[in-house]
C-alpha cells in the first residue's frame, strides 16, 4: 500500500515537473542595465541557494502546465537584507508551488549591496514592465501582475506598490513603455518601515546607506507612503520574529486599512523569521500558502473568467 501512494506521488510530481516550463535567465535589459558598476566580486552562489554580488539583474519565469494556468503572474522577491538574495527557498520553491495553483512565477535576481537606491527598484520595476511587455508570449493577463517578496525583499516588493510611475508611451524602449505598477502584492515578513525602533537597519543602511539623508529614510518607509491607489494587498508574519518584527506588517495593514485598499494579514503565533515555505518547519510556512492562494481566488486573480476585485 506505501509502495503503491510513493508511486503515484513519483508520477504526479513527475507530471509536474513534465509539464511547468522554466524559461531561460533573461537579462532585464540585453545591453546594459543602468546604474551598471564594476564589481570587485564575482557573482557566486552557495550551496543553500544565497546569491552574492549581482551585476546583472535577470529574471527567470516558471510558467505552469497550459491546462492549469489561469492567466496570472507573480514577480518575486528573494529576501537577503539587501545584501544577498535567498533565491532557493524565497525564490524557486515560491515559483514552484505558484505553478500548482496556475500561476506563472518570475523571480527577479535584482541588484543589491553595494547597489543603493534607486539601483533594485529599478529592477524590479523593470521585472515588472517585462512580465507586462511579454505577457501574450508568455500566456499572462497583463492585468493580473502582481509582486511577491519576503524579508527585505517585501520591502522591495512594498516599494513597487507604494512608488510606482505613470507609463511613458514616448520611451524609446517599448519595454519601459509599460506600467510599472504591479496589481496585486503579496509580502512575507517584510521590511517595511526605515524610521521606526522595529526597523530593521541592516537592509535600511545596505539600501541607502548608514548616512543617508533623512527625508530619504523617511520616503522608503512604505507604511508612510500608502495610497488609494496602493495595489491590493496580502501580509504574512510571525508573532515571534525578531529578525523584522510583526509590528512592520501591522504598520502597513494599518496604512492600507486607512487608505480603503483591499488587505488581509495573518500573524501566526510561532514562526520565526525567513520560514519561506519549507515544509514542516513550522505551522506558519505550512498554513500560509493555503490562505494567500484563497485570498487570490477571493480577489478573482484565481479565476480567468473573473475580472479581478481592485477597489
Amino acid at each position: 500500500m506505501k509502495r503503491s501512494i510513493f508511486v503515484v506521488l513519483v508520477l504526479l510530481l513527475c507530471g509536474i515537473v513534465a509539464y511547468a516550463e522554466i524559461l531561460p535567465e533573461t537579462p532585464l535589459w540585453p545591453n546594459g542595465a543602468p546604474g551598471a558598476m564594476p564589481m570587485t566580486e564575482k557573482e557566486t552562489v552557495d550551496a543553500n541557494g544565497y546569491i552574492r554580488n549581482v551585476e546583472t539583474p535577470t529574471i527567470t519565469v516558471y510558467l505552469p502546465d497550459q491546462d492549469k494556468a489561469n492567466g496570472a503572474a507573480v514577480v518575486i522577491c528573494p529576501g537577503g537584507a539587501y545584501w544577498l538574495l535567498a533565491v532557493n527557498h524565497e525564490g524557486r520553491q515560491i515559483a514552484e508551488w505558484l505553478n500548482t495553483i496556475g500561476v506563472a512565477g518570475v523571480i527577479v535576481k535584482y541588484r543589491h549591496n553595494p547597489f543603493r537606491h534607486p539601483i533594485p527598484l529599478m529592477d524590479a520595476q523593470r521585472a515588472i514592465c517585462m512580465v507586462r511587455y511579454r505577457a501574450k508570449e508568455w500566456n499572462i493577463n497583463p492585468q493580473r501582475i502582481g509582486i511577491m517578496g519576503f524579508s527585505a525583499g517585501g520591502h522591495l516588493a512594498s516599494s513597487t506598490g507604494t512608488h510606482f510611475t505613470k507609463p511613458n508611451p514616448d520611451a524609446a524602449d517599448p519595454i519601459d513603455r509599460m506600467s510599472n505598477r504591479p496589481d496585486f502584492m503579496i509580502l512575507g515578513y517584510p521590511v517595511i518601515s526605515f524610521t521606526q525602533p522595529f526597523s530593521h537597519f541592516g537592509s535600511r543602511d545596505n539600501l541607502l546607506g548608514k548616512d543617508a539623508d533623512p527625508k530619504l529614510v523617511e520616503l522608503m518607509s512604505n507604511e508612510k507612503q500608502v495610497t488609494p491607489e496602493t495595489p491590493p494587498t496580502f501580509l504574512v508574519h510571525a508573532n515571534d520574529d525578531t529578525g523584522v518584527p510583526p509590528e512592520n506588517s501591522i504598520a502597513f495593514y494599518q496604512a492600507l486599512r486607512a487608505a480603503k485598499v483591499p488587505v488581509e494579514m495573518h500573524i501566526y503565533l510561532k514562526g520565526g523569521h525567513g520560514f519561506g515555505m519549507v515544509k514542516g518547519s513550522c505551522p506558519a510556512a505550512d498554513d500560509w500558502p493555503k490562505r494567500c492562494a484563497e485570498w487570490m481566488k477571493a480577489m478573482g486573480f484565481l479565476d480567468a473568467k473573473t475580472k479581478p476585485e481592485t477597489k
